[in-house]
């Protein structure tokens, strides 16, 4: 199952019941701001722990030249990014796919990037070694793993806000809390990645570009 549900709940246009996350509102602009400058000009996207699917459904509709694999570990957020993606009516969205990030093998290949938002924070660390593995093993030299949300740096908080909710997800499992970007950047080392471009974000956050090295 997915690790934390923020979601509320909205009717689409037909009047199916939908979860909605209001972050995912909230930071899609700026998040689409910078994949238009770091996605490749065509291919398939994989997105990795896409949630309710609001950010997958936006950016397909802006970004139509790219094709769109959304996945999620809960069969729950899977249903609502199926009922999202036909209610828009996009044919640039392939059906989301049961993916664990912690899992040696994610079934998929031919993928150009891989994204991901707003789920390291909020699970076990090996979900995080698995997402960069899994995207060291499916991207190709210069092919971009982009990964969005809060961090440290240098074992120290951006902002009093941010080590406030380090402290509350901490507080509510251990086995969560802000990921230090040095970390980050040796595990995606380790998988062949090279650090290429950190993009300060509206409410402390960044989005963090690493791309495959060698001949492209």
């Amino acid at each position: 199952m997915r690790w934390l549900l923020p979601w509320t709940m909205a009717s689409t246009s037909t009047n199916r019941p939908s979860r909605l996350a209001s972050a995912a509102e909230r930071n899609r602009g700026p998040i689409l701001s910078v994949l238009e400058r770091v996605l490749p000009k065509q291919g398939t996207v994989l997105e990795i722990a896409s949630g309710a699917g609001q950010h997958v459904v936006w950016f397909a509709e802006r970004l139509p030249q790219l094709t769109w694999q959304p996945s999620d570990l809960d069969a729950d957020c899977r249903a609502n990014i199926a009922g999202r993606s036909a209610d828009s009516g996009l044919a640039n969205i392939l059906p989301p796919r049961e993916i664990d990030a912690r899992a040696q093998d994610w079934g998929i290949d031919g993928v150009q990037a891989v994204l991901c938002s707003n789920m390291i924070h909020i699970a076990p660390w090996p979900a995080t070694q698995g997402l960069i593995a899994g995207a060291g093993r499916l991207l190709a030299a210069r092919q971009p793993l982009f990964i969005y949300g809060p961090f440290s740096r240098g074992g120290k908080h951006s902002a009093p806000s941010n080590e406030a909710f380090d402290e509350s997800l901490r507080a509510r499992n251990p086995d969560w809390g802000v990921r230090d970007l040095d970390e980050i950047t040796a595990l995606a080392e380790a998988s062949g990645f090279a650090l290429d471009e950190i993009v300060e974000m509206p409410a402390n956050n960044l989005s963090v570009v690493f791309r495959m090295t060698g001949e492209g």
